[in-house]
C-alpha cells in the first residue's frame, strides 16, 4: 500500500496539470494504439475535468501509428516484385503527419464517448523564440480551460526544419517530455506528470530484483551516481530525456512526477499525494532522509557522531601546547563536545520544541486525519496526537534530562590493584541503537534526547501512521544538534524495507529497542543477532486485597485504566478479592470503571458474577477503554494469576495489610512492582530518569524503565607504572577499593 509524504503535501493546491504520455504507453507491439491504456487514460482526464481540474495532455505517439500505417499502404501499392526487393526506411516526416491525423482521431472519438470537448495544437520549437506566440498561446489555452476543453499538444514533426528532431537538444525543446516542461512553465501550472512504461526512476535496471524505485530524485545525490544513455542503469533509453525535462522544469518551480501510465489509478493516487513514482522539486534536498545512504554507511555515520558527544578530556581543548605536538587523536578531540556542550544541546531541542509548535501539531494533524480516514483503532489514533499539553510535557522531560549529572565517564568503582597499580570501572556509552517503534511521534522526542544524553548513536523507524511528525519532529532535533558533531548522530529510517538490512549490521550496531506489538518485537528477535532490549506486551495487573482502603482502591484503578488507557503502563487485568463481593466493594470499583465508559470482561468467575462477557483470553492488551475482571481467592492467587497471565511489566496491590504487600512485593517477578500506587507511574519520567528509551521485561542488562543508564555500558581503565604480569612473579595482588571523587 503506497504511503502518503510530506514531500507530496503540495498535491492538495494542483489545479492546473500538464500530462505527457509516452509512445510506450498509447502504443503497443508493432507501434498499434493500445486502446485499452489510452480509454483508461481518456476516463482519468474526464474525470479530472469533471472536478475542476484543468487539465493539458502533451501526447507522443504519432510516429508510430504514421508508420504503421504508411507500411500498409506501401505494402497495398506494392507488386510482389517490388516487395522482394530491400525496402527503403520510412520518411519520419511522413509518418509524422500521417500519424498525427490518425491519433488525435482517436483521441477525439473517446473524449466525445465521455463528453468531453479535446482541442489539438501542434507547436514547432521556433515557435517559442517569439514573444507574440507565447502570449497569444497562453491566451488561447486559458481559453479553452475556461470552458473546460482539453488543449493536446504535440511537436509539429512533419515540418519540423531540424535535421535530427530526436536527439537535438540544442533549441528550446527537443521531443514531447522537454515540451511538456516547456509548457509546464509557459502556461504556469502547479504540476507536470510524465506517464512512462515503468514506475518511476530506480538505482539500477528495473528489471533488477535489486533495483530500488527513486522516490524522490535529489539532484545532489542521483545525478552522480546514475547514469544514462548507453550505459544506462536505468534500462530504459527514453528516461533520459525525462529527468532532463523534469530537472529543468522542477528547478524552475514546477514540481514533476514520473510513474507508469500502465496504471489505471497512478493519477489519483498522485493527486491524493500518495508516495507513487518519483518526485522532482526544488526543494527535495531538505526532504532527502539520512537514510539515502545504504544502511552500513548509515549506520557507521551514526557511531562515529555518537564518538564526538562523548566527554574526551576536556582539559585538552584549553591545552596551551601547540597542535604539532598532540597525537592525530588529540586533534581529533577538538571536535568532541563536553558535558556542557551536551547540556546545551538538549536546552535548544527543548526550546526547539516549543518554538516550532504550531509547525509540529500541523504536520501532526495530517497524520492524525490520515489515520482515522484509514480507519485505524482509536486506541492508536490517541497516540498519535500531539497536543500542546504533550509537547509541552517532553519540553519539560528534555530539560529535567539536561540538569541530571553527566552520565559519561563516571567512575563506578576504583582498585587498587598492586603498588602503583589502579583500575577504574567506568560508565560508556553503548554505541549505536537502533529503535523500531509504532505509532507514537513523542517516543522519537523521548529516545532522541537519551541518545544525546547518553552520547550514542541513533537510527530510529517509526511507524508510517506518523511518518509526517517523525519527520518534523526529526528536523526539529537535528536542527539543534552543532555541526562539529554533524547531522548524521539521529538517523530517521523511513522505509520499512531497509530494516531487514540494518538487523543485520550487528558489528556496526550494539542494540535494538523495539517499542510496538508483540509480533513486532518477536519478529526484530528472531532476525538479528543484535542484543534486543524490550517488552512485547504490556498486560498490568491490579489486585485488590481485602484490605484495602476502598476509596484509595477507587481512584487507583480508576487511574490505572483512564489516565490514559493506550499506554502500555495501563491496567488491563484487575484482579479482586473473593471477599469484596460480599461487601459490595466489587460492584463500586466495577461501577466506577463503567461510568467511565469502561468495557468489561470477565474470567470464569467474575463474568459469572457481573453478568458480563466472558474474556477471550487473559493474555490480551486492549490498549484502550477496556479490561478484564477477575475474581480471586486471596494474595497467593493473584501472584499465580500474574505470572501465569502477565506480561512482567507493571503490577500492584491495594492493600492495608503490609506483611499482604511484602509478600505481593517480594514474590511478583515483574519488572515494576507498586503498593498502593498507580501502574501509571512506570514511567522513565516520572521515574526521575528523564525520559526513557522503552521498558524492558527482560533480566539482562536493563529492566523496567530504561533511561539513559539503560543506555550506558562499562570499561576498565588502568593506570600504571611500568609493571608487568611476568607469571605473577614479584607482584603483589592488594585489591584494595579507593574513595571515588567523581
Amino acid at each position: 500500500m503506497e504511503e502518503t509524504d510530506r514531500s507530496r503535501a503540495f498535491a492538495k493546491d494542483v489545479k492546473r496539470i500538464v500530462v505527457k504520455v509516452g509512445t510506450a504507453v498509447v502504443t503497443g507491439k508493432g507501434g498499434r494504439l493500445a486502446l485499452g491504456r489510452l480509454g483508461a487514460l481518456c476516463e482519468q482526464l474526464a474525470e479530472l475535468n469533471s472536478d475542476g481540474f484543468e487539465v493539458i495532455l502533451v501526447t507522443s505517439g504519432a510516429v508510430g501509428l504514421g508508420r504503421q500505417r504508411l507500411r500498409y499502404r506501401q505494402m497495398i501499392n506494392s507488386s510482389f516484385a517490388d516487395l522482394q526487393k530491400p525496402q527503403s526506411e520510412l520518411d519520419g516526416k511522413a509518418c509524422a503527419g500521417v500519424g498525427q491525423s490518425s491519433l488525435m482521431a482517436y483521441y477525439e472519438t473517446m473524449f466525445d464517448q465521455l463528453d468531453v470537448t479535446a482541442a489539438q495544437l501542434l507547436v514547432n520549437d521556433s515557435s517559442f523564440r517569439d514573444k507574440d506566440f507565447r502570449k497569444q498561446l497562453s491566451e488561447t489555452v486559458q481559453s479553452m480551460l475556461d470552458l473546460s476543453v482539453i488543449p493536446i499538444f504535440n511537436e509539429n514533426d512533419a515540418i519540423s526544419t531540424r535535421r535530427a528532431p530526436y536527439q537535438d537538444s540544442s533549441g528550446i525543446f527537443w521531443d514531447n517530455d522537454s515540451l511538456a516542461a516547456l509548457l509546464a512553465l509557459e502556461l504556469k501550472a502547479d504540476l507536470l506528470l510524465l506517464l512512462s512504461d515503468v514506475e518511476g526512476l530506480y538505482t539500477g535496471p528495473p528489471s533488477d530484483p535489486d533495483s530500488k524505485l527513486i522516490h524522490t530524485f535529489i539532484k545532489e545525490k542521483h545525478q552522480d551516481e546514475i547514469t544514462f544513455g548507453d550505459k544506462s542503469r536505468l534500462g530504459r533509453g527514453g528516461m533520459t530525456a525525462k529527468v532532463k525535462a523534469a530537472v529543468n522544469a522542477a528547478y524552475a518551480g514546477i514540481p514533476v512526477i514520473i510513474t507508469s501510465g500502465f496504471s489505471t489509478e497512478n493519477i489519483d493516487k498522485v493527486l491524493r499525494g500518495l508516495r507513487v513514482g518519483t518526485l522532482f522539486h526544488q526543494d527535495a534536498r531538505q526532504w532527502a532522509p539520512v537514510t539515502d545512504s545504504t544502511a552500513r554507511d548509515m549506520a557507521v555515520a551514526a557511531r562515529e557522531s555518537s564518538r564526538k558527544l562523548q566527554v574526551l578530556i576536556d582539559h585538552v581543548r584549553k591545552s596551551s601546547l601547540p597542535s604539532y605536538r598532540w597525537p592525530k587523536l588529540f586533534c581529533n578531540l577538538l571536535q568532541t563536545l563536553s558535558s556542557e556542550d551536551r547540556k546545551q544541546i538538549l536546552y535548544k531541542v527543548a526550546d526547539a520544541l516549543e518554538a516550532n509548535e504550531e509547525t509540529i501539531r500541523a504536520e501532526n494533524e495530517l497524520d492524525v486525519t490520515a489515520a482515522q480516514e484509514a480507519g485505524l483503532e482509536e486506541s492508536l489514533v490517541a497516540r498519535l496526537v500531539m497536543t500542546p499539553a504533550k509537547i509541552s510535557s517532553l519540553a519539560a522531560s528534555v530539560r529535567k534530562l539536561a540538569d541530571m549529572e553527566d552520565p559519561i565517564g563516571r567512575v563506578l568503582k576504583k582498585t587498587e590493584v598492586a603498588d602503583g597499580l589502579v583500575l577504574e570501572k567506568t560508565s560508556s556509552p553503548l554505541g549505536v541503537l537502533l529503535i523500531v517503534f509504532e505509532s507514537r511521534p513523542d517516543a522519537l522526542v523521548q529516545i532522541a534526547s537519551l541518545a544525546i544524553r547518553s552520547g550514542n548513536g541513533l537510527l530510529l523507524k517509526g511507524g508510517k501512521e506518523a511518518r509526517r511528525s517523525n519527520a518534523i519532529l526529526h528536523k526539529v532535533i537535528t536542527d539543534a544538534i552543532p555541526e562539529t558533531v554533524g547531522g548524521k548522530l539521529i538517523g530517521l529510517v523511513t522505509s520499512r524495507e531497509e530494516i531487514p538490512d540494518l538487523l543485520k549490521l550487528d558489528d556496526v550496531i550494539d542494540l535494538v529497542i523495539p517499542r510496538g506489538s508483540n509480533k513486532l518485537v518477536s519478529q526484530i528477535k528472531s532476525t538479528t543477532k543484535i542484543p534486543v532490549l524490550g517488552h512485547a506486551d504490556g498486560i498490568c495487573h491490579v489486585y485488590v486485597d481485602k484490605a484495602c482502603n476502598v476509596d484509595m482502591a477507587k481512584r487507583i484503578v480508576s487511574d490505572s485504566k483512564l489516565d490514559y488507557p493506550a499506554a502500555c503502563n495501563a491496567m488491563e487485568t484487575l484482579l479482586v478479592h473473593k471477599d469484596l463481593e460480599q461487601n459490595a466493594v466489587l460492584n463500586e470499583l466495577i461501577f466506577v470503571l463503567q461510568n467511565n465508559g469502561v468495557t468489561l470482561y470477565g474470567g470464569p468467575r467474575a463474568s459469572k458474577i457481573l453478568n458480563i462477557p466472558e474474556a477471550r483470553s487473559f493474555n490480551h492488551e486492549y490498549c484502550s477503554k477496556a479490561c478484564t475482571v477477575e475474581v480471586v481467592d486471596d494474595v497467593y492467587a493473584a501472584i499465580d494469576h500474574i505470572h501465569g497471565h502477565g506480561s512482567a511489566h507493571t503490577d500492584c496491590i491495594v492493600t492495608e495489610d503490609h506483611e499482604i504487600a511484602e509478600l505481593f512485593l517480594r514474590q511478583v517477578d515483574s519488572a515494576a512492582v507498586f503498593h498502593n500506587a498507580s501502574t501509571r507511574f512506570s514511567d522513565g519520567f516520572r521515574f526521575g530518569l528523564g525520559a526513557e528509551v522503552g521498558i524492558s521485561t527482560g533480566r539482562i542488562h536493563a529492566r523496567g524503565p530504561v533511561g539513559v543508564e539503560g543506555l550506558l555500558t562499562t570499561r576498565w581503565i588502568m593506570r600504571g607504572n611500568g609493571q608487568v604480569v611476568d607469571g605473577d612473579n614479584g607482584i603483589v595482588y592488594t585489591h584494595q577499593d579507593i574513595p571515588i571523587q567523581n
